[in-house]
């Protein structure tokens, strides 16, 4: 069955934002990745290369607040509208096209689906009704 998940995307203080969630919600984070991890990491600026990439914290056992810092550097900036996206974890790659397929039909594909460096066959995209998206299917 697809999970989904809370996608906050931050201006570059997505690690505080996380050790305060971390302090209400409790538990430990199950996966931090910098920008400096990254196989572009070393072509980044100075000063965002320790930047989160991917930062997540269970909140249950069926719920993950997942993260991210926006760069600069990379034309990307946080305003409202913008600033979470809905994840979705699929159980196959065939679910993951469909579900993205149908999500993206009439708006915007902002990433297209491919096999990512992190293990993940993923995608991103804006729905006809500008809801963000993000699908996931873990090779």
């Amino acid at each position: 069955m697809p999970e989904m998940n809370p996608y906050l995307n931050f201006p570059g203080n997505t690690e505080e934002a996380f050790n305060l969630y971390k302090s209400v919600f409790g538990g430990e984070f199950i996966n931090v990745q910098r920008y400096s991890d990254t196989p572009h990491g070393p072509q980044l600026p100075e000063a965002e290369r320790n930047k989160i990439m991917h930062m997540a914290l269970p909140i249950s056992k069926a719920s993950v607040l997942m993260g991210t810092d926006l760069l600069e550097s990379m034309g990307q900036t946080v305003t409202v509208g913008n600033n979470m996206h809905i994840a979705i974890e699929t159980d196959s790659k065939e679910q993951a096209d469909r579900f993205f397929e149908g999500l993206s039909a009439g708006g915007t594909v902002t990433l297209k689906m491919e096999k990512m460096f992190w293990g993940a066959y993923f995608g991103m995209c804006r729905d006809r009704f500008g809801v963000l998206w993000m699908v996931s299917f873990a090779y």
